[in-house]
């Protein structure tokens, strides 16, 4: 794989997608989007207002007014930094519930075609290379056990100082898979011409190493 301009990572909840997408970025000049950051925002502001998030109108109608934006590893919206906010047990099953409406997707989707418009970047999510960038050069499906995936989050979460235990943290990683797999519209599934790796038991530096050696930088 020669210098791809379009790198793209899929993967369930847990895999270690956006730790590796931002390596990429660092280590190869990409800029990193984070399209799970912009799903989260959406389900925390729509919340906030009050909104039904099982409600597809009044949540695209959230979703178009908002200004997210991306700044490094910083999330705002509406001007405001709420990447503390988003970065919650809440966050991820609220980004969740507004992922499946097929329209917030749709907008979502225009928001990261317009940042990526000009520049490399490395884009992580569940319909990165499926249906964001289908036409991405580089394209790695990043998985692990859910076991593993698990104990990842936990250790994140307890460090953060939240209280969880690790079988609650393994049983919203199964069910988080389960709703991401049989959504109707852009399922998570394994891109076509995908590179999988499956970090289980592995370093980042050892994933990075795979990585390298589909990228000529």
């Amino acid at each position: 794989m020669i210098n791809p301009r379009i790198i793209t990572i899929d993967g369930p909840a847990g895999a270690g997608k956006s730790t590796l997408a931002k390596e990429i970025s660092k280590r190869f000049g990409y800029t990193h989007l984070d399209s799970g950051a912009i799903y989260r925002a959406i389900g925390f502001a729509s919340k906030e207002m009050g909104i039904d998030l099982n409600n597809e109108i009044e949540v695209l109608e959230i979703a178009k007014k908002l200004k997210i934006e991306l700044k490094g590893s910083r999330v705002f919206v509406n001007g405001k930094d709420v990447t503390e906010e988003i970065r919650t047990p809440e966050g991820g099953v609220l980004a969740s519930q507004v992922a499946q409406h097929r329209e917030v997707r749709e907008v979502v989707v225009k928001i990261l075609r317009n940042l990526a418009q000009g520049k490399k970047v490395v884009i992580d999510g569940r319909d990165a290379g499926t249906y964001i960038f289908p036409e991405a050069q580089l394209k790695i499906y990043l998985t692990a056990s859910p076991e593993e995936r698990a104990k990842r989050r936990y250790r994140e979460l307890v460090e953060k100082g939240f209280k969880v235990s690790y079988e609650q943290v393994l049983k919203e990683v199964v069910e988080r898979d389960k709703k991401d797999k049989s959504r109707k519209f852009a399922p998570l599934t394994v891109p076509k011409g995908a590179v999988i790796i499956d970090s289980t038991g592995k370093s980042l530096e050892q994933v990075l190493n795979e990585v390298k050696k589909l990228i000529d930088p």
